[in-house]
């Protein structure tokens, strides 16, 4: 069996502060959303703005560090492991809790989240990630 990995990069900033949790098992993971912007000009000279949202995860001391950070708003860059739906290949899908709205998204889990803003210790700084191996793939890829 041979074994692959797609590795995305991604900069933008966070829509919500972060949310951190422990697992059963006390490792510490810290979910957040970040919005990728991009502008353009098409054809007819207007000015198009898109936005993709991720749903990031981190792990261990990255998820206590980003928890401490991070805050709406925050510039990041965030290297990781892009979820998908398995049945799909696309985005993750669900419904909504509360509405029962059909949903999708983007999602990474980080392998490594840097600190864009100077206003995060100094300037640029690199958090490496350690998604725990031992974890089932499931608890690995926690949704939103």
């Amino acid at each position: 069996m041979s074994s692959f990995m797609s590795k995305q990069i991604i900069v933008g900033n966070l829509g919500r502060d972060p949310e951190m949790r422990y697992t059963p098992e006390g490792q510490p993971v810290t979910e957040f959303s970040v919005a990728v912007n991009r502008q353009y000009t098409n054809r007819a000279g207007e000015k198009i703005q898109d936005v993709v949202w991720f749903k990031i995860t981190s792990w261990g001391k990255q998820a206590e560090v980003c928890n401490q950070y991070l805050r709406k708003g925050s510039k990041v860059l965030v290297e990781g492991r892009l979820g998908y739906d398995r049945d799909t290949g696309g985005p993750r899908a669900w419904n909504d809790k509360n509405t029962g709205e059909a949903k999708s998204a983007f999602e990474l889990t980080a392998l490594e989240v840097r600190f864009l803003d100077s206003k995060n210790n100094g300037g640029e700084t690199n958090i490496p990630g350690n998604a725990d191996p031992s974890l089932p793939e499931g608890e690995q890829d926690i949704p939103f």
